[in-house]
């Protein structure tokens, strides 16, 4: 239903404050955000943003239409899980990237409070070796780095959140710019035959920074660790489930808004038995990342 996917983009851009802001919780480009906040206003037949700058403001027919869009989503919500108590039980395999382990598992624990007869057996892997595995059936399911190319016709691939790509170095590099500390200081390169290093390679050569290439690793910890200890700089996704960005030992730089992100979401076949209880995981991590879920 595409009214109540623009009510869930109209809440994130009321709750983040502008459309870019927005389009990273939700998974979309900033111009998609736009069109949907555009159509919305005209099926109202009223403004619902004062757009000032890059923020985006409620009107007051905005602040007094929020409560009702909140209340409509969350009806959706209940009603898509009427009556799946039943259907919630029974043995499934969810794969993810070691950087989205964390949500899901904070998701499942939740989910296994509610459903006592679900199963939920969780395995790490990079996306390169988990999509194959969706694919042949191995596993149900995996939270993944968005696919190059066109997802195979026998998988569905539904996006979940969006995270920026940022540059990182030490506290001790206060007085340098994003391109001077690539540019100065040995880079710390994440595997560029990894989709989100090949994502990288493709914001630098965006941003036209030059590096000074020193290591390439296959762990964004193991890289932010090395950064921690001064042994470098890099630029990598800031996760929308870490830290990082509270780190007093780290340093993050935004780079260009119109630098590529990383978007992470489920991928499954389109033909299976579980739809209920993906439905049930989606929407979970989905709340958590736009603040819904402690």
């Amino acid at each position: 239903m595409s009214n109540i996917r623009f009510l869930r983009t109209f809440i994130a851009v009321a709750r983040y404050g502008s459309f870019a802001a927005a389009a990273e919780k939700v998974a979309l480009t900033q111009a998609a955000v736009s069109m949907q906040m555009q159509t919305l206003e005209d099926d109202l037949k009223r403004p619902l943003f004062d757009r000032v700058g890059r923020t985006n403001r409620l009107t007051s027919i905005g602040k007094q239409i929020l409560p009702q869009a909140e209340r409509l989503v969350a009806l959706y919500d209940s009603m898509r899980l009427t009556g799946l108590d039943d259907e919630i039980a029974g043995s499934i395999s969810v794969g993810a990237v070691d950087s989205a382990m964390g949500a899901l598992a904070s998701v499942v624990t939740r989910l296994k409070g509610q459903y006592p007869s679900l199963d939920v057996r969780l395995f790490t892997g990079k996306a390169l070796a988990l999509a194959p595995q969706v694919e042949a059936g191995e596993i149900d399911a995996a939270v993944i780095v968005e696919m190059a190319g066109k997802t195979p016709a026998s998988l569905n691939w539904t996006p979940l959140y969006a995270e920026p790509l940022v540059a990182v170095g030490g506290r001790d590099t206060a007085s340098e710019s994003a391109a001077e500390l690539l540019a100065s200081r040995p880079f710390l390169r994440f595997d560029r035959a990894q989709r989100t290093g090949a994502l990288i390679e493709r914001a630098l050569r965006h941003n036209r920074l030059a590096v000074n290439e020193f290591l390439e690793l296959n762990s964004l910890e193991v890289i932010i660790e090395l950064v921690r200890q001064n042994a470098g700089v890099s630029v990598v996704p800031l996760l929308e489930y870490g830290s990082w960005a509270n780190d007093p030992a780290l340093r993050i730089l935004p780079l260009h808004r119109n630098t590529p992100r990383r978007v992470v979401g489920m991928l499954e076949r389109k033909i299976h038995d579980r739809h209920a209880v993906m439905t049930v995981l989606q929407d979970g991590i989905r709340a958590r990342a736009s603040g819904r879920v402690a």
